[in-house]
């Protein structure tokens, strides 16, 4: 029977009864759930830390004791995910204390990334606002403290954080990628940054860019892959930057819609040529045709 026939989906895999795949499904289960962290969980996880460092309430008010036991037990929750992907005790405990020393710098990193959003964006009123209310800067939090996990041998629970940020935002960063201070992401929807992606300081990016691969063959999968972005570089929305060999030099500006695979020096201007016509309409010089 032809596969791509309708009635084919009908069809039984060969010699296989019902109860045989439910205990095929059970068994598969049963060999690999217990290296993966529940995706529930850890989403939840993610949004209570990222609410905990930057989300005023009022149980921030409450006495120091109080707040400090919300940590306290966020970094259980914490550990409990890493032990469901390391299964190893002591690990799982090294990792999350590393993790949780490390937030006093990732904190401060996430607050000159809002700041820089403050200085560049002339919509945004406060900072308060940023921190609320941007989509690229909940993106770009998210990455980090991804980030930082992934650094430590950890993989896939930063991606489940990062793709729960995706889900969110429309912004897609892989927490492999390297991203320096004073990021500056405005809109953000349908931006992508891959996972071998370098990316400078004072870098602002806009919606829809793409930083990917141009082979996305599996034996590049140990390669650096995806452009590098170098210090000080604008990229207006829609372009695509492509490949690991591919480097945009610093102070350089990137044109909406530019479709880029070779490296350009630094200072310079890349730009995408349209036309564009513009015709009196009174009276129409043609018909136009609608649908609505």
């Amino acid at each position: 029977m032809n596969p791509q026939h309708p009635e084919a989906l009908n069809q039984k895999p060969k010699d296989m009864t019902q109860e045989a795949f439910i205990q095929q499904l059970f068994a598969n289960n049963q060999k690999t759930g217990a290296a993966f962290p529940d995706k529930e969980l850890a989403e939840q996880f993610i949004d209570q830390i990222f609410d905990l460092l930057f989300i005023p309430n009022i149980s921030k008010q409450q006495p120091c004791g109080k707040f400090e036991k919300e940590f306290q037990s966020l970094k259980s929750h914490f550990s409990s995910l890493i032990y469901d992907v390391v299964l190893d005790g002591e690990k799982a405990q090294a990792i999350t204390e590393h993790f949780f020393d490390a937030l006093p710098a990732i904190y401060q990193s996430l607050m000159n990334d809002a700041e820089a959003i403050m200085t560049f964006d002339p919509a945004a009123q406060s900072i308060e606002e940023v921190l609320l209310a941007y989509p690229g800067f909940y993106a770009t939090a998210i990455y980090r403290l991804s980030h930082h996990l992934w650094l430590q041998g950890v993989q896939i629970l930063p991606r489940v954080f990062t793709e729960f940020a995706h889900s969110k935002t429309g912004i897609d960063i892989h927490p492999g990628a390297t991203i320096g201070a004073s990021f500056f992401i405005d809109h953000g929807t349908g931006i992508v940054i891959g996972e071998t992606t370098i990316i400078g300081d004072n870098v602002k990016i806009y919606q829809g860019v793409t930083l990917g691969a141009l082979n996305v063959s599996k034996v590049m999968a140990k390669q650096k892959r995806h452009p590098t972005i170098e210090d000080g570089v604008i990229i207006y929305s829609g372009a695509t930057i492509l490949g690991g060999d591919t480097v945009v030099g610093r102070d350089s500006v990137i044109g909406g819609n530019v479709w880029l695979t070779t490296s350009v020096p630094s200072h310079s201007i890349v730009y995408h040529k349209s036309e564009i016509k513009i015709k009196d309409n009174n009276p129409l010089p043609e018909a136009l045709n609608f649908v609505i």
